[in-house]
């Protein structure tokens, strides 16, 4: 699995705690930003939510771990775009649950309210647990088939009810969009020259002149 961190200005300073809780799953982690405290341009919520919404619907990435101060913002931005399934993660148990009932492929983590004495291991242990299950197996056993036919219903709303990623990029505030485009190193990551959407590549190179 191909997993992003992106971390928001506030948070910057626990990106290495994050790396650190992802390092011994064996995934494929990508520091995608902020990776510190001060970097440019500045990312809010605003800007992480359209970078991680990016590389999912790019397939560049297979999940995202993400978050803000409270986790609230991040997963209100990211959740307004197409193919994203972002659960707000603050225990182990809530990341247990996420993986077998919601399959979803972006957390969001809480990563100032509350963050003191002992929350590096908090992160280790929910990582622990979320990669722990079968993603959308369904729990408990009995509720298994209606949860998995409500996921798959869940995926068809998303593409129902959203503009796909091409139209969005096309049309998206400017104070959203350059500052990612701009984020040293993303537009590597992205790589929209070879992107299969052409439609999308299209859109990107619009608004990268």
């Amino acid at each position: 699995m191909r997993i992003a961190v992106i971390n928001e200005t506030s948070a910057a300073d626990k990106n290495a705690d994050i790396l650190a809780a992802l390092e011994p799953h064996g995934h494929e982690v990508i520091n995608a930003g902020m990776r510190k405290s001060g970097e440019s341009p500045e990312l809010t919520y605003m800007h992480t939510g359209f970078m991680s919404a990016l590389l999912l619907n790019a397939g560049r990435v297979d999940m995202v771990v993400g978050g803000c101060g409270t986790g609230q913002g991040y997963l209100n931005s990211v959740m307004q775009y197409p193919g994203v399934f972002c659960g707000h993660i603050a225990t182990p148990l809530d990341a247990w649950l996420f993986t077998q009932i919601n399959g979803g492929n972006c957390i969001a983590l809480m990563l100032n309210q509350g963050y003191g004495w002992g929350s590096d291991v908090n992160l280790r242990f929910i990582f622990e647990r979320l990669f722990s299950v079968e993603s959308g197996a369904g729990y408990p056993p009995h509720r298994r088939e209606s949860q998995r036919a409500s996921r798959a219903m869940l995926s068809g709303l998303s593409r129902q009810s959203h503009r796909r990623m091409a139209e969005i990029v096309g049309v998206i505030d400017e104070r959203i969009v350059k500052p990612v485009l701009e984020y040293p190193g993303f537009i590597d990551l992205l790589s929209p020259q070879t992107l299969g959407d052409a439609d999308l590549v299209s859109a990107i190179a619009g608004r990268m002149k």
